[in-house]
C-alpha cells in the first residue's frame, strides 16, 4: 500500500459563516444554537451554520406553504419548471470547484471524486429531471367507463420536507429538489450538520437561478430540528435519505398523520462475478469502485462480492493488491483515492466490525489497520476480506466503510439466492462475458437497481430506490417526478 499523504497538507478553505436560514428568498435569524463544521482529515473548523429550532422550521413551512398558494410558482407552467431547474443546474455548474472543494473538506471526500462522484451526477440529476418535465403528462383526458370522459389532472402534492445526508449532500439534494420543482411543489430543505455547507452555498444558486422567494428554504439543524419538520402539520410530504434505523422512526411518523413519503434507506449490496468472466482491468477496477467510492461511503456500495468457488483466488488475488495499491491521504490532494471516514466515531465502529468478522472466521487479506502518518484524521485503511460466509454480521450490516467482503457460491442459482438474503435490496451488479446471462441473474435479484459490467449504481432518468428495508418509493426519472404528485380525477 503506497505511503499515506500527511492530512492537513494542502491549503484549507476559509471558515465559511452560514448564520440563521434562507426563508424567503433571505438568510434570516434562528434562535437556536451554533453548529461548527470540522474537517474529518484533520479536525480544523470549517465552517459554521445556525441550528434551526421548532419555531424557525415552522416559519420556513409558512414560506413554503405561502409560495405554494399563491406568486408565480403556483401558475408556473411545466415549460417554465423545466427552464428554473436548467437555472439552477447552471448555477451549480459555474461553481463546480469551489463546491467540490467544499464537498471534499467537509466530508472527506477524495477531491476527484467530489467533482465527479458528486458535482457531476448532481448536475446529471438536474439536467435530465428538465429533459423529462416537458414531456411529461400532467394531465390527461380518458373515456369514462361510465360514459363520457374522465380529466385526469396530476397536481403537486405540497410542501416537502427534504432531509438528506452528509455522505453525498448535493447528490442527494438533486434527486429530491429536482423532481419536487419539476411536479410543481415547494421545498423546506434540511442538510446534515455534519456537512451543510455545500447545501448552503445553494442558496446563492437558487437566487441566480431566479427561483422565486419561499419555494426553496434551507434549515440546518441535528436530530431535533429533523424531528420539527417531520412533525410539522404543514408539511405534506417527506423524502428522506439516511438510516434505515431513522427511516423508520419517519415513516411512522408520517404514516400517524397520513402523510406521503419517500425513504431511500440503507443497503448492502451485492457486486455477483459470475464464472464466465474474463478478470481483467474493467472488472478489478469496477469491483473496487463499487466498494470503495467516497472511501465506501455510498448507500448503494456493492461491499459484497460474490465470486465463483472454482475462481476465487484467481479474483481474489488482483482486486487485493488494486485495494492494496490505493493511495490513502489528504482529500484535498487529487490524486487521493481514499480520505477518511465522516469522524472518529464511524472509524472505531468500522475497526469493531471488521475485528469481530475476524473472530467469526473471516480472512483480512489487506488492510485491516489504521493507516500509518495519519493520526490526526478519521482514516481507516482500505480493507479486503476473504472466506467470509453470507450469515457473518459483517454481510449481513450495512458498514459504511472502505471495506469489501468476499464470499464464494457455486452456481448461478446459489448466487442468486446469497445476493438476496439480505434485508436490503438497494442496487447490485452482475458481471459476466453473456450481457444476456448476466441479464437474466439480475432480473431474479430483488433489489431497484442492478448494472451489468458495471459499478453504476444508478441511471439519471430511470427510477432508483430499495426493495425490502431500502426504502419506500422511486427517485430519478418520470417514477421520481410522479413520487411528488397527487392524481384528482375530474368526472366530466
Amino acid at each position: 500500500m503506497p505511503a499515506p499523504t500527511p492530512a492537513a497538507k494542502t491549503e484549507r478553505l476559509h471558515v465559511y459563516e452560514y448564520e440563521g436560514m434562507y426563508v424567503s428568498g433571505e438568510w434570516i435569524p434562528t434562535s437556536g444554537p451554533t453548529i461548527e463544521v470540522r474537517s474529518p482529515a484533520d479536525g480544523e473548523l470549517l465552517g459554521r451554520v445556525s441550528e434551526a429550532s421548532a419555531d424557525d422550521v415552522d416559519a420556513a413551512v409558512k414560506s413554503a406553504r405561502t409560495a405554494l398558494d399563491s406568486g408565480p410558482w403556483q401558475s408556473s407552467t411545466p415549460a417554465e419548471r423545466a427552464a428554473a431547474i436548467t437555472a439552477l443546474a447552471d448555477a451549480i455548474e459555474s461553481r463546480t470547484k469551489l463546491l467540490a472543494d467544499v464537498v471534499s473538506a467537509e466530508v472527506g471526500s477524495p477531491r476527484k471524486w467530489a467533482t465527479f462522484g458528486q458535482l457531476a451526477t448532481t448536475l446529471g440529476v438536474f439536467r435530465a429531471c428538465a429533459a423529462i418535465v416537458p414531456d411529461f403528462e400532467f394531465q390527461a383526458r380518458r373515456p369514462s367507463v361510465m360514459g363520457g370522459e374522465v380529466l385526469v389532472n396530476q397536481v403537486p402534492v405540497g410542501v416537502v420536507g427534504a432531509i438528506v445526508p452528509w455522505n453525498a449532500p448535493l447528490f442527494t439534494t438533486a434527486l429530491k429538489m429536482a423532481p419536487a420543482l419539476a411536479a410543481g411543489c415547494t421545498i423546506v430543505l434540511k442538510p446534515s450538520p455534519d456537512a451543510p455547507l455545500a447545501v448552503s452555498m445553494l442558496a446563492e444558486c437558487i437566487e441566480e437561478a431566479g427561483i422565486p422567494a419561499g419555494v426553496i428554504n434551507i434549515v440546518s439543524g441535528a436530530v431535533a430540528t429533523g424531528e420539527a419538520l417531520v412533525a410539522h402539520p404543514g408539511v405534506d410530504k417527506i423524502s428522506f435519505t439516511g438510516s434505515t434505523g431513522a427511516g423508520k422512526q419517519i415513516g411512522a411518523a408520517c404514516a400517524a398523520d397520513i402523510r406521503r413519503v419517500t425513504l431511500e434507506l440503507g443497503g448492502k449490496s451485492a457486486a455477483v462475478v459470475l464464472d464466465d468472466i474474463v478478470v481483467d482491468s474493467k472488472l478489478i477496477d469496477g469491483l473496487v469502485t463499487g466498494v470503495m467510492a467516497n472511501n465506501g461511503q455510498i448507500c448503494a456500495a456493492q461491499t459484497r462480492i460474490l465470486v465463483p468457488r472454482s475462481r476465487y483466488d484467481e479474483i481474489l488475488e488482483p482486486f487485493t493488491a488494486a485495494v492494496s495499491a490505493m493511495k490513502i491521504g489528504d482529500p484535498a490532494e487529487r490524486d487521493t483515492e481514499v480520505g477518511p471516514v465522516i469522524n472518529e466515531i464511524a472509524r472505531d465502529r468500522i475497526e469493531a466490525a471488521v475485528a469481530h468478522a475476524v473472530a467469526e472466521g473471516a480472512r483480512v487479506v489487506t488492510g485491516g489497520t489504521r493507516p500509518e502518518g495519519l493520526d490526526s484524521g478519521s482514516y481507516v485503511s482500505p480493507t479486503v476480506l476473504a472466506d467470509v460466509r453470507n450469515d457473518m454480521t459483517i454481510a449481513r450490516n450495512e458498514l459504511f466503510g472502505p471495506v469489501a467482503v468476499v464470499i464464494a457460491f457455486d452456481d448461478d442459482d446459489e448466487a442468486v439466492a446469497l445476493a438476496n438474503d439480505s434485508e436490503y435490496g438497494l442496487a447490485g451488479a452482475v458481471w459476466s462475458a453473456d450481457p444476456a446471462r448476466a441479464t437474466r441473474v439480475a432480473s431474479r435479484m430483488e433489489t431497484g437497481s442492478v448494472s451489468i459490467n458495471s459499478p453504476a449504481p444508478m441511471d439519471f432518468g430511470s427510477p432508483f430506490g430499495g426493495f425490502k428495508k431500502s426504502g419506500i418509493g422511486r427517485e430519478g426519472g418520470p417514477e421520481g417526478i410522479a413520487d411528488y404528485l397527487e392524481a384528482q380525477s375530474i368526472i366530466l
